[in-house]
């Protein structure tokens, strides 16, 4: 009785340690990050290939962003491809003031955003100015990065846009746009290079 208290209270410890250690980063209010995602669409197509999966590069894409949040998935080839998701926020979707009228969660691929009326700010400028990434790491170093990235993060990101296809049948499409909803409205982001900002 005693070992499974023991054992219990460890996975305890270790639970609120790891919580600890990914709180969210709270800024003072403010726009953090002024500036818009980089984008230079590729007139031909640059095709690549990872693992069984043909990739084709889009558009070449820097960003520089506050996270919103990250979702980690662990099952299936796009968690395979993809093993996290991050939305991220710039312009007024960087300013904490705002954020803090804004309830952000993601699942299923999918990036929500609730708020008790009136609106902080309109919904186009939400849609505008933020973004649900599924990022595909180009290896095992910016996983590890990717993972131990907090909501609040500011983060530099470059790589690519990119489409996946595969001979099962398999096919996956970025968007190449900021202002689009809904279903094939996220990126599909290889990820080349990754920082993650001072937390001072």
């Amino acid at each position: 009785m005693k070992r499974a208290l023991y054992v219990i209270l460890i996975l305890a410890a270790v639970a609120a340690w790891r919580d600890w250690k990914l709180r969210d980063i709270v800024h003072p209010p403010g726009i953090l990050v002024p500036e818009a995602p980089s984008q230079a669409n590729l007139q031909q197509a640059e095709i690549f290939v990872l693992d069984d999966y043909r990739l084709t590069r889009r558009a070449e894409f820097r960003i520089r962003a506050r996270v919103l949040s990250r979702e980690d998935y662990h099952w299936g080839s796009d968690a395979d491809l993809a093993p996290v998701d991050l939305a991220l926020g710039w312009g007024v979707m960087s300013d904490q003031a705002v954020l803090d009228r804004i309830q952000i969660s993601q699942g299923t691929r999918w990036y929500f955003t609730r708020y008790e009326h009136p609106a902080p700010i309109p919904d186009e400028d939400i849609i505008r100015n933020s973004g649900n990434m599924h990022m595909i790491p180009a290896n095992k170093r910016l996983l590890d990065k990717l993972r131990k990235i907090r909501r609040g993060d500011i983060v530099q990101a470059r790589g690519f846009l990119v489409d996946i296809d595969h001979d099962s049948g398999f096919t996956w499409r970025t968007s190449l746009t900021r202002n689009d909803t809904g279903n094939g409205s996220c990126e599909l982001f290889y990820l080349e290079q990754l920082t993650i900002e001072s937390r001072n």
